[in-house]
């Protein structure tokens, strides 16, 4: 599907994710009208080839409407961009077995993936595991638990992280993948958050038995798996989002600006509020800028069948997801000020910039900027070249 047909399918949708926005925020429910409208577009098939049903777009598209989405509900855009997230995994590392079986049940809108990598005593740290699979002949046994898991209680399949066996090091990680109904499922906890109320992130526990076909990439070897798809696609994906709904809220705020019944705070004619909005397009230019310079620079190494892994890549990547985290949370804000009590700060505005502060206030505890910039840190020394992006 080319970008002018991706462009046309999101933007249908976002009437319903408008709508139901509202009391996603309001109650912290899952976006149920939203999900059942990806399902119906084919928009959960958006990364799976044409061979297995699936829409055959690339990271081009799948940044263009991540920011599309966003802009009618940040919690469903998320929601979406993550189980993309996981269904690149699906298909660029299952077996063919595993991914004639799932890419077109996931492309016919069946599947809705749940990624299952947080653990107790560990945090989001993808590259590490504590509970171990347990080995048959043909399968494997699992029983885990997560803090956080988005969407799990609507999710019709999962992908999991697992210490390889029992006897494996902490450091040794199979992904594996399991359908709904191959698992005993207890949700933990309440969801009741400041913003990105309707993910549903809540904690469960897993326990159950597959074939040991469902394995996806090779046994102990989920490294590979995160470097090449899951952060390179998480961040370019959550960035995308993060942009979107930002873009969106100024764009709201602009056209109140323009209207005759704008507040008298806000003078088209006052310098203070020119250099204002010029501080929040900055940003929110900055952004898009970056964001579309490392989605490039991905796709040009994937498309040379290079990794992800050297050190400038994985700079480039983690500063995506930190820039975009702290500026478009940092121009929402100055939104918010520019806007004034009244109309940015009151949940009944018609300009909903209180909530998109409390979702954007998130980004940087969605995988920890701290944990990131410190890896950065680090990467930074052994890159003596300094190859910018």
């Amino acid at each position: 599907m080319n970008r002018n047909s991706l462009a046309q399918t999101a933007e249908k949708l976002l009437p319903v994710l408008k709508e139901e926005s509202l009391s996603t925020d309001r109650n912290a429910v899952f976006p149920e009208a939203g999900l059942q409208a990806l399902r119906e577009t084919g928009l959960l098939g958006l990364l799976v080839p044409e061979e297995y049903g699936g829409l055959g777009a690339d990271l081009d598209g799948l940044v263009q409407v991540a920011g599309q989405l966003a802009g009618g509900c940040l919690s469903t855009a998320m929601i979406w961009a993550m189980h993309c997230q996981q269904s690149d995994a699906v298909v660029r590392f299952a077996s063919s077995e595993l991914k004639e079986q799932l890419l077109p049940r996931i492309a016919r809108g069946d599947v809705y993936l749940a990624s299952v990598t947080s653990e107790p005593g560990k945090g989001g740290h993808l590259l590490t595991g504590e509970a171990a699979l347990q080995h048959e002949v043909d399968t494997l046994t699992l029983h885990r638990a997560a803090p956080v898991v988005t969407g799990g209680r609507h999710a019709d399949g999962f992908l999991i992280t697992m210490r390889a066996s029992p006897e494996a090091p902490a450091n040794q990680v199979t992904l594996v993948y399991a359908d709904r109904d191959q698992l005993d499922i207890t949700a933990r906890g309440e969801w009741d958050t400041l913003g990105m109320r309707g993910t549903e992130s809540l904690g469960f526990e897993l326990t159950g038995t597959i074939p040991a076909s469902q394995t996806v990439g090779e046994p102990g070897g989920f490294q590979r798996i995160a470097v090449e798809s899951m952060a390179p696609v998480g961040h370019l994906a959550w960035a995308a989002c993060w942009l979107g709904a930002a873009r969106a809220a100024l764009g709201g705020l602009v056209e109140l600006i323009r209207s005759p019944g704008r507040p008298s705070t806000m003078d088209v004619r006052s310098e203070l509020v020119s250099e204002r909005l010029a501080r929040i397009r900055m940003d929110l230019e900055l952004v898009s800028a970056y964001l579309h310079r490392v989605r490039d620079e991905v796709m040009e190494l994937r498309a040379a069948g290079e990794s992800l892994g050297s050190t400038p890549v994985q700079i480039h990547l983690n500063t995506l997801k930190v820039t975009a985290a702290e500026l478009t949370f940092r121009a929402v804000d100055r939104m918010v000020q520019l806007a004034g009590l009244r109309i940015g700060y009151n949940r009944q505005s018609p300009l909903p910039l209180e909530r998109h502060l409390r979702d954007l206030r998130s980004a940087s505890l969605n995988y920890a900027n701290d944990r990131l910039l410190v890896v950065n840190g680090a990467l930074t020394l052994m890159d003596r070249t300094v190859r910018l992006a």
